[in-house]
């Protein structure tokens, strides 16, 4: 019988388990450290010799603190249907992420960035000095990842651009209220409501596109019975007390197939005929969410009618790929076929999700961190700033080195917590995800890809009637708390860094 790509559950020692995890955390702190100086030494040419050197090394120290804090959460929130389905490990995922995070953040990542994100404070109209603005990323940065670093130590997933808004909303605030050069009409409050808006939006859109795409997988693909030997503690080795995995799969296979008829839902003609089509049509949403999202900051001149061809054509190789893929796993049994069709497909969506977030997200922690250091090089305000590789790739291995050292409790909670997932369903969720912050990204509908996410998977346990409500509770209210705690931060933050840097 062919090997299955399902998990293996024969755990190591906790011995053995923990030296291996503290090999990845001394491996990994080393890395973020020795990019940390390394990074500092380079600045310091890149910013001239007049440049306050504390203010430069405390601006690092919060850029790469502000992407750790993405990659314990952001980050995390993506890949956590993937680890929670058993498709990825935690190191796998880790893995993934350093490839297309960091991929998407130096490749299409831009080669220069809004100094203030989405405009939601107008600072041009004010007198600023330079400084003051410096302080004002700086206090912007340092708000926003707290209070992820809060969030995530909680297990909520929580919209980064929300965070560094709010936190760029009260250091403004406060620097204009106290140097007398600005005040509440510096905010962009149509902006501020619309990020309100964001928070029903999201959710309720990733939560309808979900329910709908994974409701037509499990009705015409899974049917009741095989949607529920999908987890990968039925698709992998148990102990002979147990009785054996084949045995669990031959029974959950025949209920699944008791009283088909050949091309019914659960069963290997089944999963010929329509995961090609599932598989195609997720291919043509992710290409269209990486030309139109992903690849947005590079200068290419892609036309509406070359966009469809490249969609059309990638979507016909998914299904010819897939379906014959499939015709090669009848000598499995359908939950085994199943599991594995859907894996490698749930491995495609979150790959293309994250090079798209590494393209976009990271700007969050690269465009103040950017706006700090053309201040120190220039001694102005440019409503644009230079992105310097080495910046780009210095908030890369951070965000990345954050994903492992404090990723886990929000991968627990989009994972497991809010609804079970496993790889039909988890596919289900990025596929719809995907589809959403494409099509908002296109249209300009205020959304927050995070809380489509989690919409997304709460309209998979609709489907399988298994949402947790009470879990969501919290997390719905850390949205909303999440810009004014910014805010607040910021605002103790600026005051603080005029007073010791100033």
């Amino acid at each position: 019988m062919t090997q299955v790509l399902a998990p293996e559950r024969h755990t190591p020692s906790p011995a053995v388990g923990r030296s291996n995890d503290r090999l990845w955390h001394l491996v990994f702190g080393a890395l973020l450290a020795v990019t940390l100086i390394a990074f500092t030494l380079w600045s310091f040419d890149f910013v001239g010799r007049d440049a306050p050197r504390m203010v430069l090394i405390t601006t690092v120290i919060f850029g790469a603190f502000m992407a750790f804090n993405i990659g314990g959460n952001d980050v995390a929130n993506a890949f956590g249907t993937s680890v929670g389905a058993g498709t990825l490990t935690m190191k796998q995922a880790l893995v993934v992420a350093a490839v297309f995070e960091v991929s998407g953040a130096l490749l299409a990542g831009g080669d220069v960035t809004d100094t203030v994100k989405s405009g939601i404070v107008d600072l041009s109209a004010v007198a600023l000095d330079p400084m003051d603005f410096a302080f004002i990323m700086m206090a912007a940065l340092l708000g926003a990842s707290v209070w992820l670093l809060v969030a995530t130590r909680m297990g909520w997933p929580v919209s980064t651009t929300h965070a560094i808004i709010g936190g760029i909303i009260g250091a403004s605030l406060t620097i204009g209220f106290v140097t007398g050069t600005g005040g509440f009409s510096m905010v962009q409050w149509s902006e501020v409501g619309q990020i309100a808006i964001s928070w029903v939006l999201s959710p309720a859109l990733g939560g309808l596109a979900a329910f709908l795409i994974y409701g037509l997988i499990k009705k015409h693909v899974l049917g009741d019975a095989l949607s529920h030997t999908l987890k990968p503690h039925m698709l992998a080795p148990v102990s002979p007390a147990q009785g054996t995995i084949d045995a669990q799969i031959d029974e959950a296979t025949t209920a699944a197939e008791a009283g088909a008829e050949s091309g019914s839902i659960g069963t290997h003609s089944s999963l010929q005929r329509w995961v090609p089509l599932v598989a195609a049509a997720g291919a043509v949403i992710i290409t269209a969410m990486l030309l139109f999202k992903g690849l947005k900051n590079l200068d290419m001149s892609v036309s509406t009618v070359g966009g469809v061809l490249v969609m059309a054509m990638v979507g016909i190789a998914v299904w010819l790929a897939v379906f014959v893929f499939a015709k090669t796993l009848r000598k499995q049994t359908v939950p085994r076929a199943t599991y594995i069709l859907f894996s490698w497909m749930q491995v495609f969506t979150a790959s293309a999700f994250a090079f798209s977030h590494g393209s976009n997200d990271i700007a969050n922690a690269v465009g103040p961190f950017a706006a700090v250091l053309d201040v120190l090089r220039t001694d102005s305000i440019h409503g644009e700033a230079t992105v310097p590789f080495a910046a780009m790739l210095t908030c890369g291995i951070a965000l990345v080195a954050g994903l492992w050292f404090i990723g886990r409790k929000v991968i627990a909670t989009v994972g497991t917590n809010l609804t079970e997932i496993h790889p039909a369903s988890g596919f289900a969720a990025e596929l719809a995800a995907a589809g959403i912050v494409m099509a908002a990204s296109v249209s300009g509908l205020p959304v927050s890809s995070t809380h489509i996410l989690i919409g997304a998977i709460i309209g998979v346990g609709l489907v399988n009637r298994s949402a947790n409500w009470k879990l969501m509770k919290p997390i719905a209210l850390a949205w909303v708390i999440t810009l004014p705690a910014a805010a607040i931060i910021g605002s103790i933050g600026v005051l603080t860094l005029r007073t010791v840097l100033g």
